[in-house]
């Protein structure tokens, strides 16, 4: 088997690494190009150390990269953790397909940002999907898809690196077997449960202090480690990561510090409290809350601006 990979990144190096172990001829890698002053990308570098020939296209649908690939001759091309648009010419070019890794239960939760609004929006259950992608944002056929559970104290860190990523890797193998022994399904897209959510940015992650605290805390798990929950304090900007979920403190107005404790401070919120553990002050790096509070009141409110 003979597999083009287009990837990036741990999870892009693991599956790399997996098809290896099994025997796979991996006969081009994809990367982004190199961000100046940022860490080598590992997949890269298993490119480099394995003598794979590789390739790092401003975009993949950039004049001559199609021509390239092509000259490779993949069985199959696999699609590991992928940001840019692949032409479909790409998609077509080897003759068993190309397959890609998705961490949600496709149709739910197209787009970039999967885990981040599952979390978001409460939800109890996601999961992956190994599909066959085609012209549209995560629309084409289904190969496979595995289901895991959202625990109530998720972050989308944890989630992925304890979850989506190993799980990943393990269903991208099982696909390239299926599709090497010919039983790899292709199921349609139900297009009445379909959901679609933009990449999630800071505007998507401003902190409202009068929703209920459940709600709070899922927007701060559903942002950690990216893009972090926003909320102000005296007019400056603080971002919020690790946190709890508290029980309700007397009759604090929400955004209210009610107390400052050893691990953080607990901030109001509607039917609860949020105790903040970790932050992060504008142009600083991130630090615990409890460094930050030095410099707070009780009674002080965190806000919207």
């Amino acid at each position: 088997m003979r597999i083009a990979l287009i990837g990036q990144a741990a999870f892009g190096e693991a599956v790399a690494r997996a098809f290896l172990e099994k025997g796979w001829q991996v006969v081009g890698i994809y990367v982004p190009p190199d961000v100046p002053g940022a860490r080598p990308d590992p997949l890269k570098q298993l490119a480099l150390d394995r003598g794979i020939p590789l390739f790092q296209p401003r975009r993949m649908r950039d004049p001559g990269v199609y021509e390239g690939y092509k000259a490779l001759s993949p069985d199959l091309g696999v699609m590991a953790f992928v940001t840019d648009i692949v032409s479909p010419a790409i998609l077509r070019c080897p003759p068993l397909g190309t397959i890609q890794y998705h961490p949600s239960l496709l149709p739910r939760h197209r787009g970039a940002s999967a885990i981040n609004w599952a979390i978001i929006n409460g939800e109890a259950r996601t999961g992956l999907t190994i599909f066959w992608p085609d012209e549209g944002t995560d629309t084409g056929p289904i190969l496979l898809q595995q289901e895991v559970e959202i625990g109530p104290d998720e972050t989308v860190g944890s989630l992925y690196f304890n979850k989506l990523f190993p799980l990943g890797v393990e269903a991208l193998v099982e696909a390239v077997e299926r599709v090497e022994g010919g039983s790899a399904a292709r199921i349609p897209q139900d297009e009445s449960r379909a959901t679609y959510e933009p990449p999630c940015r800071e505007q998507h992650a401003i902190i409202n202090w009068s929703q209920p605290a459940q709600r709070v805390y899922d927007l701060i798990r559903g942002t950690n480690p990216q893009p972090g929950a926003t909320t102000y304090i005296g007019g400056e900007k603080l971002k919020i990561f690790d946190c709890e979920l508290r029980p309700p403190h007397g009759e604090a107005a929400p955004g209210e510090i009610v107390e400052l404790r050893d691990e953080g401070f607990l901030v109001a919120s509607v039917g609860g409290g949020i105790l903040v553990k970790r932050v992060q002050p504008p142009d600083s790096p991130k630090m615990a809350a409890s460094q930050y509070a030095a410099s707070l009141k009780v009674g002080s409110r965190l806000g919207q601006t």
